[in-house]
């Protein structure tokens, strides 16, 4: 009973080392070992039919489902010719520089002028791109027949630039009529505004009725984004929202193995690319039917998309169907006012219901404070306060297990060729000094979740993202650059464990002071903001330890390291 307490300690340790062994096996492209993610009701396995036919076509148009377009209305290649004259529009808000092609009209490049580049800070971030190295584009067109879509010529007219004093503009993208139907895409973009209005008008100049159906997806090849770290996991891939099943992650991998699981068809909900920060979405007002898809396009290119269908088009009329389309840092406000639903892409794990709120006050703060290092701070002083009479009865549980720490020492000296009798003292011991020997491990274990969850606020919140706290730190979502923070961190790790009782078990002892050391390795690559949650959490609690076992009269003790 003497090593209850630090058994359970050991056992959470364990615990986040599974955690993290399970996140390491994501990140490296293989599933989860020991916490495999749950599989939605409804699944939309790829089939033959969903590739297109034509091998060389990089990125085919989608498959249709049975309900929306049957695989012979599948063109059997990307488009009616590969336009070898098309080019690229360059376009520029005040906070994105985009890249359209005439092929399509796709946006298939844009830059973010307030994110700076991961790996080289001088640039500004590159989220979509087409280039020999990335591929990551959205795509819209039209199957149900010999229509264009997203591999059609079309004409641009508008505006390249969004001037003074201008708050919208305006692109026009026109094709041919092919089989008697033309499509017009005109997108709409908004000062400080990363939502584009994207709306698609089609024609019948034909002779005949035609029943077109939309396709938008988002094609994206299963790389991992450039300058994503090693040492803690995030997810990158397509994801499915619908209010029936809610948000549904998509691992690249399942894609490659026809083992996909989403919600298929919806009258609402959105589909998207999401990775570290950011994320790419599609968007259909509710009450739309449409079919939701994800699927390979070729090797490691992937697609996620709906497709809805049109109304009948006789001849001379037209059809015009609105979406929007959000490319753009993870702003929990933002999302949540853009769709329901839409803040999921967010990813906070099993601990949402804790992190949502822990980000709303932490959001507060910064309002009032103006610097997110400092509301990081003021944020884990509250909870500190929040749970001060928790923590202050087990530093109490602790000092009282320091006080009579010499007994048990010499106790279990002198009994420790008869385990059975030294285990009857040892509770006697207990019973005399009014010690529970676990009272000290209830009460953190409390706490836990609340300070995971707070860890990855911290991880997924893209506002740290360039932000500067003081002096050296200059990007609260990039590490240290001189390692002052985590050396802080560690120094304040081991002063826990030398004001902690020692172990009565001389490799126990050993181990209480090697682990801190090794976990505090991985520190060395984390965020800045998490480490300094992790220094004001530490220094917190070592002055409310120091000032409990003051009062109790345990004088502060340094339990060093005995290492023979």
């Amino acid at each position: 009973m003497n090593d209850i307490r630090r058994t359970i300690l050991w056992v959470i340790f364990g615990f986040s080392m599974v955690l993290l062994w399970d996140q390491w096996q994501v990140y490296n492209g293989r599933p989860a070992t020991f916490f495999p993610k749950p599989v939605p009701a409804v699944s939309a396995p790829a089939s033959a039919a969903s590739a297109p036919a034509a091998a060389a076509a990089v990125q085919g148009v989608p498959a249709a489902t049975t309900s929306v377009a049957s695989p012979g209305q599948v063109p059997v290649s990307a488009g009616a010719s590969s336009p070898v004259n098309s080019e690229k529009i360059e376009v520029s808000t005040d906070v994105l520089k985009l890249s359209f092609d005439t092929e399509g009209g796709n946006l298939v490049r844009s830059e973010f002028n307030k994110h700076n580049d991961f790996v080289d800070t001088t640039k500004p971030f590159v989220f979509l791109d087409q280039s020999g190295t990335r591929v990551y584009n959205a795509q819209t067109g039209l199957i149900g027949g010999n229509f264009p879509t997203h591999k059609t010529l079309m004409r641009f007219s508008g505006e390249k630039s969004l001037k003074d004093g201008q708050d919208q503009l305006t692109l026009r993208f026109e094709s041919e009529a092919l089989n008697g139907v033309k499509l017009v895409k005109t997108y709409t973009l908004n000062r400080g505004s990363y939502a584009i209005g994207v709306k698609h008008e089609v024609i019948n100049t034909g002779t005949s009725t035609v029943s077109p159906q939309l396709y938008l997806q988002l094609v994206r090849d299963g790389n991992k984004p450039a300058g994503e770290s090693s040492f803690y996991s995030t997810f990158t891939g397509p994801a499915v929202y619908t209010e029936a099943k809610k948000y549904q992650k998509v691992e690249f991998s399942d894609i490659e193995k026809n083992k996909a699981e989403i919600d298929k068809t919806s009258p609402n909900g959105y589909v998207a690319m999401v990775q570290h920060y950011f994320a790419t979405a599609w968007l259909l007002a509710d009450g739309i039917q449409r079919e939701n898809f994800v699927r390979k396009v070729d090797t490691n290119l992937y697609a996620v998309g709906m497709i809805t269908p049109l109304a009948d088009l006789a001849p001379g009329q037209s059809k015009t169907l609105s979406a929007q389309l959000f490319s753009g840092p993870q702003e929990e406000k933002v999302l949540e006012a853009l769709a329901p639903g839409l803040d999921l892409v967010k990813d906070y794990g099993w601990l949402a219901m804790l992190s949502k709120p822990l980000y709303w006050l932490l959001d507060k703060l910064f309002s009032f404070i103006q610097n997110w290092g400092w509301a990081i701070v003021a944020l884990v002083l509250l909870l500190k306060i929040a749970f001060y009479w928790l923590n202050a009865k087990a530093y109490s549980s602790m000092a009282k297990m320091k006080a009579i720490n010499p007994k048990i020492m010499e106790m279990r000296e002198r009994l420790k060729n008869d385990p059975q009798k030294m285990q009857q003292e040892m509770m006697k011991i207990y019973r005399e000094e009014k010690v529970n020997p676990m009272g000290g491990c209830f009460p953190i274990m409390i706490q836990i979740p609340v300070f995971i969850a707070l860890y990855w606020v911290l991880l997924s919140s893209v506002e740290m993202r360039n932000a500067p706290w003081v002096l050296w730190i200059h990007d609260l979502s990039a590490p240290d650059p001189y390692f002052i923070l985590p050396l802080v961190m560690t120094l304040t790790t081991l002063l826990q464990t030398a004001l902690n009782p020692a172990p009565p078990d001389p490799m126990q002892a050993k181990l209480m002071w090697i682990m801190p050391l090794v976990f505090s390795v991985m520190f060395f690559f984390f965020p800045a903001g998490l480490v300094l949650y992790w220094i004001t959490n530490n220094i917190l609690s070592i002055a409310q330890q120091w000032m409990i076992n003051t009062r109790m009269g345990v004088p502060p003790q340094f339990n060093l390291p005995k290492f023979k």
